[in-house]
């Protein structure tokens, strides 16, 4: 595919980056529809993160993608936001409008329940509680997402019980937050399980969580997708739950800055999920 001089531009700025699967995921879109255009990996440390957000419309780009440790610059750095990353406190995608000024979002948690739709088309956030393992930004795009979505109540276990009352008091609502010395009992009942802690991921030990206490008609989502099955799914899978990999809710994310950027809505396919796994 050919890129012109008047190429549309964005990309993903983070530090580091170049383990992102966002340009194979966004080149894959460019290249399907034929778009002219380019999605670059920007390598940016820290302390030059605002500069070079700044730098965007000067640099003729539509946009970019923010990644850790970014995401909370750019959550400072922007002229505006919107609701839904005022209430997660951090940024992941910025659009430059014509005039030259930053909007900030957040579609993680947009990607997360999209992706809970698109696996699960059954599951619906009002059918019962629901666990979230973590109290990291992830965490708190999920737990903004199911309430906003309708869940009676999220139960929120993390290894460091003062991180997740903190997060708990930041956003309100209906947050349970479990010990984690007793964890288990934060299963019982729930409709929806979600680990979002690097647990799991490939050269991190595996979630330390027994089960035995989660209906097995419990959904288990895992946002890790290096390995797509990780331990936490694998145990699901063997004792009768449906379960939801991480895979989607990366892919999902990434849909409304594409067409922000691009201008076309971007379809999400098992070819796709395969080609950025294979990446």
């Amino acid at each position: 595919m050919t890129i012109s001089g008047k190429a549309k531009l964005a990309g993903v700025m983070g530090w580091p980056i170049g383990h992102s699967r966002s340009p194979r995921l966004h080149g894959h879109w460019l290249e399907r529809y034929g778009i002219d255009g380019a999605y670059v990996p920007l390598a940016v440390a820290p302390e030059r993160a605002e500069q070079a957000i700044r730098a965007l419309p000067a640099l003729g780009f539509r946009g970019c993608n923010v990644t850790v440790p970014l995401k909370e610059i750019a959550f400072r750095t922007v002229d505006r936001l919107d609701d839904t990353a005022r209430r997660m406190g951090a940024v992941n995608t910025i659009v430059v409008h014509d005039d030259g000024t930053l909007e900030g979002g957040n579609t993680d948690g947009f990607g997360f329940v999209e992706s809970l739709k698109a696996d699960r088309p059954d599951w619906c956030a009002e059918r019962g509680p629901a666990v979230v393992v973590g109290a990291g930004g992830a965490a708190r795009a999920v737990v903004v997402a199911l309430l906003d979505a309708g869940a009676p109540e999220v139960r929120l276990i993390n290894r460091t019980d003062a991180r997740a009352e903190e997060l708990a008091t930041d956003i309100g609502g209906p947050i349970t937050v479990a010990p984690w010395v007793s964890r288990e009992t934060a299963l019982e009942g729930a409709a929806l399980l979600v680990n979002t802690t690097t647990q799991g991921m490939t050269g991190q030990p595996p979630l330390d969580l027994d089960l035995r206490a989660l209906p097995v008609a419990a959904v288990v989502n895992d946002i890790v997708y290096v390995p797509l099955d990780t331990p936490l799914l694998a145990a699901a899978r063997r004792r009768g739950n449906p379960v939801v990999t991480g895979i989607g809710m990366l892919l999902h994310q990434a849909r409304p800055g594409f067409a922000a950027w691009f201008g076309v809505e971007p379809e999400v396919t098992a070819d796709l999920a395969r080609f950025v796994l294979e990446g």
